[in-house]
């Protein structure tokens, strides 16, 4: 288990933040890294997701896949609504 600091160290770790930044920029700089924390917690999900799939293996029959019109236009619109949940 990693050796935490304790709450002296923290008050003097903020303290010297304080003096480096500003009380004025903090709230910006604490937005800015939630915001970066969030999107390596995305990333690392997509990530996670893409290396989970894994490859099918190929087989000797014919690699063609055919589909109607109708089917095709199903398919292209359930990746659209995919793409904006991601």
């Amino acid at each position: 288990m990693p050796n935490l600091p304790g709450p002296t160290e923290l008050i003097i770790i903020l303290l010297i933040v304080m003096l480096v930044f500003g009380g004025a920029k903090l709230p910006k700089l604490a937005r800015s890294l939630g915001e970066a924390k969030t999107e390596f917690e995305k990333s690392s999900r997509k990530d996670a997701k893409s290396e989970s799939v894994k490859e099918l293996p190929k087989s000797d029959a014919d690699d063609k896949v055919t589909l109607s019109k109708a089917e095709l236009d199903a398919l292209l619109a359930e990746r659209e609504l995919k793409a904006k949940r991601d």
